[in-house]
């Protein structure tokens, strides 16, 4: 699949993130949302619920779509053991569900049958799992706060909060962390530039501290000049704690925590159906109804993606009315304690985030690579065949109705 088509700009603009990080993919259309949850047991009730149903009502429940159907014939996943039969005869048992990002630091669970989902992007589901890292570009909304990537270790739903289109790149072209998803000559241009041997890690912490958002997409300036080494130094030292808070303290082995001791904690329980979250500055408390969590740092009531406060957001997706009746309606009879406690971890991720977002924006580099030393290097223009996907087809891949596909 090829990346969205850009304009690059002038000479003295910085190279786009499409450029260098060339093979994207574009968000995941689930179509149905009753296929995603907070939490396992809802999936596996509302699957129960579906399949008990037969004829009409079966098909109300699925809520067709012009991509899916009860009838559609659709090959199963790569990596999931899920039947093929056409859903409509569907009798088994759920199948295991697995973490997605829904939206910006919102993991979900999903269900991964190729027949619920109405465009999966298959080409993810073959390279994803260990050591992969999925590099969200959010779409671009004109003075919106908050960062222009992010990135994740679960395959991500891809959209941005505000509704703009945004694109999936993928840290790696193949499964177990090989050949990176990089501009060909990149790695050794930038080895070569900054005076020691940089690999694919490195260039995304420097990309996640200084990639800015533009209306042709991310825009990542590499330093140039004397200064040159010692700014890219800089930025990938604040990339890589920007990266270990995101992936939830993957990269250090130390889950995220508040400097001097504070840490978020529930003052007062949170009501079985809470109906609204608000903040209290003067407390620093998270108020959900008459439950309270705190302290909660302002960088995490006030960080955004995309112009979209993110806590606001992650509630909607827990306590937002469904039809009655509908699969969507099928939750927790009262609020989780694992919701609780993913919330208060939640935001302490955001706290440390929001106290580096200035740092961040204010990342700069007096003076940037030019694309003409780009062009010189043979870096740009990025070949093709690095704008589509490798083919990692090495195993057979369960086709509709039992029958394998042809690799």
């Amino acid at each position: 699949m090829r990346g969205v088509t850009t304009v690059p700009g002038a000479d003295d603009d910085p190279p786009l993130l499409d450029e260098l990080m060339p093979w994207s993919v574009a968000p995941l259309r689930f179509g149905r949302s009753w296929i995603v949850a907070p939490d396992r047991r809802t999936l596996r009730a509302r699957w129960d619920r579906l399949t008990a149903a037969e004829g009409a009502e079966r098909e109300a429940l699925f809520r067709p779509s012009r991509a899916r159907t009860p009838s559609s014939a659709v090959a199963a996943l790569p990596g999931q053991r899920t039947g093929t039969v056409r859903f409509a005869r569907e009798s088994g048992p759920c199948p295991t569900p697995v973490r997605v990002a829904h939206g910006p630091f919102d993991e979900q669970w999903l269900l991964p049958d190729h027949r619920l989902i109405d465009t999966a992007r298959p080409e993810l589901w073959r390279v994803a799992g260990e050591p992969q890292v999925f590099a969200v570009e959010q779409g671009y909304v004109p003075g919106a706060a908050g960062p222009a990537l992010l990135v994740t270790a679960a395959l991500p739903e891809g959209r941005s909060p505000a509704g703009r289109p945004g694109r999936i790149r993928p840290l790696f072209r193949r499964p177990g962390g090989s050949e990176p998803n990089l501009a060909p000559r990149l790695l050794p241009f930038l080895s070569e530039r900054y005076g020691h041997e940089v690999d694919a890690r490195e260039w995304l912490a420097w990309t996640l501290a200084a990639a800015r958002p533009s209306p042709a997409g991310c825009r990542v300036p590499l330093p140039d000049g004397p200064e040159g080494p010692a700014a890219w130094a800089a930025g990938v030292a604040l990339g890589r704690e920007l990266a270990d808070v995101q992936l939830r303290g993957a990269l250090s082995g130390s889950r995220p925590r508040l400097p001097g001791g504070r840490r978020p904690y529930v003052r007062a329980t949170v009501p079985e159906r809470p109906g609204a979250m608000t903040y209290d500055a003067g407390e620093e408390a998270l108020c959900l109804d008459e439950g309270r969590i705190s302290p909660v740092p302002v960088e995490a009531w006030e960080f955004r993606v995309g112009g979209v406060r993110v806590l606001e957001q992650w509630f909607a997706h827990r306590t937002a009315p469904a039809e009655p009746g509908s699969l969507e309606a099928l939750g927790p009879a009262a609020w989780p304690q694992e919701w609780t406690s993913e919330l208060l971890e939640l935001v302490t991720v955001l706290a440390l985030l929001g106290a580096r977002e200035p740092e961040r924006a204010a990342f700069t580099a007096a003076r940037t690579v030019s694309r003409e030393d780009l062009r010189a290097a043979g870096v740009l223009p990025v070949p093709d065949r690095a704008r589509r996907p490798a083919s990692v087809l090495d195993h057979q891949e369960e086709g509709p109705e039992g029958q394998f596909a042809l690799l």
